[in-house]
């Protein structure tokens, strides 16, 4: 689960170490402990984010949702899904998905949204919507006007003090190697940036080239007229417009040239996307590093360490400037272009490189990626001529979609793309069989197989090979998991057969045998089954692939268990499960710990039936957010079904009930650290009270393979 922890390591990069403020965040946070939705408002750069982030850390339990990089106020509610962590594999909306999290009993949570001022009618609704119906929500708004529902409350955020912001300009100041002191010149200054923080940081980021006399004297040749560029605009936000066109006008012409390009992206960026799409008419390829490295330094661009490496970012306001001035020079479509070649490249990249070693690396990517290849995908999407575009970026990422848990928006942008007329076959058929694949994957068999037909019969009326092969081995997987064993049989057995004729060898393809696997399985015939897994284990091993190699171990483990090899079952199930949880895969988690439920209880020790049945009731939990109908179907029920007998018939009805309510109060890490034996929570005391009761959503910082840090405001 992803967690967007409003720590010090999380919070806006306007302000580092948190200045003055002491009676506004103490303010604040006794506002929030009698209203439910509180909205801090105030000009950009006025610190808004860092003031309601401290008040946040003050919450058990809360939780920030960046919406500076949400353009599409239908992405509103999967932004949240997504800041909260969520995983759900149905046809569900997001907004179910919300409800039933949030609404869960003794659930109690405060959740930021920072940013919203671009999508106020999208994000009033949804905060009406769920405060009506969850009671214990509260909401903290950011942005620069009132959400305007009923029961907010305003906070409105002055800017600092003239001693605070002289405090902050000292501290930035020696933060840039240069002792300044509480002189004339750094007051006036500051009070002619209005006790802006961000206003007061880029001054502050001109101090290794400028002294504060110096600062002050330029400020005041272009004070009137950058002031009257913004005319009719709040007095507070001339001035930050002031301090950024100063700051503007102290950048040598390659800086403003970036700054301009670099608005182009939405969210983070790394050096070799500046590289490709910022290069080029006025600014060569080898000097944009040199020419960020500027940027760096005057507080223009932010910096920060991740995952998938060191990435960079520009304030909202700060980026807004940049697109002001891009759009000026008459070259934002051709650097919009390059934006979207440049994630095509990278989806069609990381597409290839998902079947190797790196595909954890891929998988944290993308999720680093993906403010901007939402981008992209808007952009082609919107534009008739570049459809196909579209159809193959939502094809590409298939493997995001279907790997890493985001069936939902996958299946969004795939329906958006099919709907649109392309001459392009090739990428349209694509984006038919992955529509036709999550719509399988959410339980959702009517538009599934719909888009399959379709897909099969364009692609035999072209003699598309392999646009054939995928419609017949998705319709089998159709059949797979609504019990049609032979006819699913039949299917993957001649999609494999065309995949080795025309010579695919993928996740996809490896994927197909371990369902092909499964068909014999089900049917009795393990050694075949066996057969089929371990080969898929081998090749993938060679090739480094571990998503599909952690289903052919839940094969393997299946098989294990039936002749009786418990502790080979359970080897195999930890490595699957460890794996599936890791891409955030929600379906293998599942089954594996209904697996390892089963397997526990078989072992007979004491205690084992009580665990099995914790194990089927942390299980029990997960299963609203997968889409597909397992516990429908015969097959995929039966352990589930003789676990239960089992531990029933050991424990009583009474005690295995006490057992699986405790384990539905497992969150989805607990459920699995529990499933992995790292360790054990106390089981129900002989009266149905557990010892450790479900804790808060915490807080914390980004795992690794899902590490993002979504671009800040301004505010």
């Amino acid at each position: 689960m992803r967690d967007d922890r409003l720590s010090d390591g999380n919070l806006p990069l306007e302000l580092d170490a948190f200045v003055g403020r002491t009676a506004e965040l103490a303010a604040l946070s006794r506002l929030l402990e009698t209203s439910r939705l509180v909205t801090v408002t105030g000009a950009g750069g006025v610190g808004k984010s860092r003031l309601a982030a401290r008040a946040a850390l003050g919450a058990r339990a809360a939780w920030r949702v960046e919406l500076a990089a949400v353009r599409d106020p239908e992405f509103v509610d999967y932004a949240v899904v997504d800041a909260l962590g969520l995983t759900d594999h149905t046809t569900r909306l997001p907004r179910e998905t919300l409800l039933a999290y949030l609404g869960e009993p003794g659930r109690q949570l405060l959740l930021v949204l920072d940013g919203f001022e671009h999508l106020v009618e999208a994000c009033a609704e949804l905060v009406t919507d769920l405060l009506s119906r969850v009671p214990g929500l509260t909401v903290l708004a950011v942005g620069r006007r009132p959400l305007s529902v009923p029961g907010e409350r305003v906070f409105a955020l002055a800017p600092l003090g003239e001693d605070e912001a002289v405090e902050l300009f000292v501290d930035r100041a020696g933060q840039q190697g240069v002792d300044v002191g509480d002189d004339p010149d750094v007051r006036e200054l500051c009070r002619r940036l209005d006790g802006i923080p961000l206003a007061v940081e880029l001054a502050a980021g001109r101090l290794r080239a400028l002294s504060p006399a110096q600062l002050l004297a330029r400020f005041e040749d272009r004070f009137r007229l950058l002031t009257g560029a913004a005319h009719g605009s709040p007095a507070r936000h001339r001035t930050l417009r002031t301090a950024i066109g100063w700051s503007h006008e102290l950048c040598t012409p390659e800086e403003r040239l970036l700054w301009s390009r670099l608005s182009v992206f939405a969210g983070p960026f790394d050096l070799e996307a500046v590289e490709y799409v910022c290069s080029g008419n006025g600014l060569a390829e080898q000097d944009v590093l040199e020419v960020l490295t500027e940027l760096l330094a005057q507080s223009v661009v932010g910096r920060e360490e991740t995952a998938t490496g060191v990435r960079y970012r520009m304030l909202d306001t700060v980026r807004a400037y940049g697109e002001d001035w891009l759009e000026a020079t008459g070259d934002a479509d051709r650097l919009r272009r390059r934006h979207r070649d440049w994630y095509l490249g990278l989806a069609t990249w990381c597409e290839l490189d998902w079947f190797s070693p790196r595909q954890g690396e891929v998988a944290a990517r993308i999720e680093a990626e993906l403010p901007n290849l939402r981008c992209a995908l808007e952009r082609c999407l919107a534009d008739p001529e570049e459809a196909y575009l579209g159809q193959y970026l939502a094809g590409s990422l298939w493997f995001y979609w279907a790997g890493c848990g985001r069936l939902s928006e996958g299946r969004h942008w795939l329906e958006q793309s099919v709907q649109l007329e392309s001459d392009h076959e090739l990428s349209r058929l694509k984006a038919l069989w992955v529509l036709g694949y999550v719509a399988i994957l959410q339980g959702d068999k009517v538009p599934a197989l719909a888009a399959l037909q379709e897909c099969r019969e364009e692609a035999e009326r072209s003699a598309n090979a392999t646009a054939i092969a995928y419609a017949e081995h998705r319709t089998g997987c159709l059949a797979l998991v609504t019990d049609d064993m032979p006819r699913a049989e039949t299917l993957l057995r001649s999609a494999l057969e065309r995949y080795q004729e025309i010579g695919e060898l993928n996740s996809n393809v490896l994927m197909g045998q371990v369902e092909l696997a499964m068909t014999r399985a089900f049917q009795g015939d393990l050694p075949e089954a066996v057969k089929l897994c371990e080969d898929v284990r081998r090749v993938c091993e060679d090739h480094g692939e571990r998503w599909t190699r952690s289903y052919a171990l839940y094969v393997l483990a299946y098989a294990a268990w039936t002749e009786g090899d418990l502790a080979g079952a359970r080897e195999l199930l930890t490595d699957c499960l460890g794996a599936a949880h890791a891409f955030s895969d929600l379906l293998g988690s599942v089954l594996s710990i209904e697996l390892l439920a089963l397997v526990t209880a078989a072992r007979g020790e004491a205690g084992d039936a009580a665990e099995a049945a914790v194990l089927q009731g942390a299980a029990g939990a997960l299963w609203p957010s997968v889409g597909l109908p397992l516990f429908g179907s015969a097959y995929y029920n039966g352990p589930h079904e003789l676990c239960e007998a089992t531990a029933r018939e050991r424990l009583g009805d009474e005690r295995y009930e006490e057992c699986v309510r405790q384990g539905a109060g497992l969150d989805r890490e607990a459920a699995v650290a529990r499933a992995l034996g790292r360790p054990p929570a106390p089981l129900p005391g002989p009266h149905g009270q557990a010892r450790h009761a479900r804790g808060p959503v915490t807080m914390h910082e980004p795992a690794a393979s899902r590490a993002r840090k979504g671009g800040e405001t301004a505010g």
